[in-house]
């Protein structure tokens, strides 16, 4: 009976030290948020979080563990343990209530890879008729990025090819990213033909679409875009990029979406002019500095407040797109739920495109309205980012202010 009840203590105990194990974890170290939004850290019974004159102003008692600071500027907090035990520090950079242009344009996008991007393998039959496969047991893999070959820095497919051939067959050492991991391995390339070597790796050294302007920011002459990050069609995986270049799109017509099939804008890159240069390519969208600000359609008088999540609202809100060349207009669309908590994906609002006009036009969302700015209550709350496939008319939205943190940090 003893060594039960000792169990069961035991088990409590272990139970009790994890609980507090994750929520420690689960407090990050760095935090962006904007005046006036709340503070939301996770936090159970003995955790406090302190600000730097040693004063509680998270509990666990605290509504959902929130707190709001006031003063613009990095402010450092201390979470601690039981009141006296220090756990961690937390800085919070807390942003300045900031206006943005909302722009709803289509422009064009083309990202240069750092390195050569791997998206795929494949058997090739060497000079001798035989068939090898010269990456196997070397570590690489589908989206993997080669940067160096014998010491010497690859950023295109030609530079690759070039390298490989001048091996004439000896292995060759190569540098490449794995999971943001900077590895090594040795491959013997295989000869295929005079002067012809190959490593049996299909590489892609860049990427080309449409998608929307979702806003420009007068303060620091720069954009966000999309609301998403540009994936490669064969890895489904972020494109690491090195540059990029943000054009002006002739749109050629419109595919549009139904059930199970979603539509598209069907757009051209050719002979197009520079918008600007993009820098990031994030999972919360593209973002860059304006270059030529006359190529895009800003009229500054509309500059529009960010909303905090306290003010988004569900019901009635607009959006700005564009599906006629030099034509942007506004939409109507229902805010259906709010996921307030959500700063890990860009499915921060599910959305239901209500207009009439844009239902007949597309049939809902589709691809290339992605970054579409969200108006509500005169100010800027987010943008467009996913479709529901079987619910075109229906999709996904992401909130402005994790936009505008992430183009902070640019």
């Amino acid at each position: 009976m003893r060594k039960t009840i000792k169990k069961i203590i035991l088990i409590i105990l272990l139970s009790i030290i994890y609980s507090y194990t994750l929520t420690i974890e689960a407090i990050p170290t760095s935090i962006t948020i904007f005046e006036g939004e709340k503070l939301k850290i996770p936090t159970i019974a003995g955790i406090n979080i302190n600000n730097q004159e040693n004063q509680q102003i998270i509990t666990a008692s605290t509504k959902e563990g929130e707190s709001t600071l006031r003063k613009v500027g990095v402010t450092k907090l201390k979470v601690n343990l039981l009141n006296n035990i220090p756990i961690k520090n937390v800085n919070v950079d807390v942003l300045p209530r900031t206006k943005v242009i909302p722009i709803g344009s289509l422009a064009g996008v083309k990202l240069y890879t750092s390195g050569v991007l791997v998206v795929g393998m494949s058997e090739i039959k060497g000079e001798d008729e035989k068939d090898y496969k010269p990456y196997e047991n070397t570590g690489i893999k589908e989206g993997d990025t080669i940067i160096e070959i014998n010491n010497t820095n690859i950023a295109t497919t030609e530079e690759l090819i070039t390298e490989v051939n001048k091996s004439e067959g000896k292995d060759i050492r190569i540098k490449y990213i794995h999971e943001q991991e900077s590895l090594e391995c040795s491959i013997k390339p295989v000869k295929t033909g005079k002067r012809e070597y190959k490593l049996g790796l299909w590489v892609r050294d860049s990427a080309a679409g449409v998608g929307t302007v979702t806003f420009y920011s007068q303060e620091n002459n720069s954009f966000a875009a999309l609301g998403h990050g540009i994936q490669d069609i064969d890895t489904d995986q972020l494109i690491n990029i090195s540059s990029g270049e943000f054009v002006t799109t002739k749109i050629l017509g419109i595919n549009k979406g139904s059930k199970g099939n979603p539509g598209r804008i069907q757009g051209t890159l050719e002979g197009q002019q520079n918008i600007g240069t993009i820098t990031q390519n994030t999972k919360f969208g593209i973002y860059g500095k304006v270059d030529n600000i006359s190529s895009i359609n800003i009229d500054k008088t509309k500059e529009l407040e960010v909303a905090t999540r306290d003010e988004i609202k569900t019901g009635k809100a607009q959006i700005l797109t564009t599906l006629e060349n030099g034509k942007t207009e506004n939409y109507e669309i229902e805010i259906e739920k709010i996921y307030k908590d959500n700063n890990y994906d860009n499915k921060s609002m599910k959305i239901k495109v209500t207009d009439k006009n844009l239902l007949e036009k597309t049939g809902g969302i589709i691809q290339g309205m992605s970054g579409s700015p969200i108006i509500q209550n005169n100010k800027f709350i987010g943008a467009v980012t996913h479709v529901l496939v079987n619910e075109p008319e229906q999709g996904y939205a992401i909130f402005g202010d994790i936009m505008l943190k992430q183009l902070y940090k640019n």
